[in-house]
């Protein structure tokens, strides 16, 4: 009989790789822009709070987010549209007062809330897919990168092992340097 456990549930699978940490923004941000312009493929970028100016420094494109919070807020509309008529004009017609089948303006704020609704669900479900969620129980490089230190972590693949990395982190010039999964 296989075991189930939370962690069989999650995409998150930890890569062993080598850590640099800094303690001043400034510096890691241009360790970052170093990283990226020395081609260092895969590199993750750790930090306590959102950092100005990071996705610059990693030249990160914009993101596709907002076009699936449009299409799906469009898709809303169109579906209150056509929910809103069906149910006035075609499966249940009352004439009440000599009034329209269908009058746009009464049916304004379900076409409305169905746009939200839609739109913000597929922001948040695009959000949990884009970021790999669930992350069960990950792996903690440092407890001080939660508050006030700074990481860059490199990912060993097939063709890069530990012994090349080091230098490279070196090169960038962290305060410490860590062998360690993430």
């Amino acid at each position: 009989m296989p075991s189930f456990s939370m962690k069989s549930l999650s995409r998150y699978k930890a890569k062993s790789g080598v850590a640099g940490l800094w303690e001043e923004e400034h510096l890691f941000v241009e360790a970052v822009r170093q990283a990226h312009k020395r081609k260092i493929k895969n590199f993750i970028p750790i930090t306590p709070y959102p950092v100005h100016g990071l996705e610059e420094a990693m030249e990160i494109p914009r993101s596709w987010i907002p076009w699936v919070t449009f299409v799906f807020g469009m898709s809303g509309c169109l579906f209150g549209l056509w929910f809103t008529w069906w149910t006035s004009a075609v499966d249940w017609p009352i004439i009440i007062g000599g009034k329209p089948m269908w009058s746009l303006p009464a049916f304004i704020p379900i076409i409305f809330e169905l746009t939200i609704l839609f739109a913000a669900l597929s922001s948040i479900g695009a959000l949990i897919y884009a970021c790999g969620l669930p992350h069960i129980e990950p792996p903690v490089i440092d407890p001080a990168l939660s508050s006030h230190k700074f990481g860059i972590f490199i990912p060993e693949e097939k063709n890069q092992t530990i012994k090349d990395i080091k230098p490279l982190i070196k090169e960038l010039k962290p305060k410490d340097i860590l062998e360690t999964e993430f």
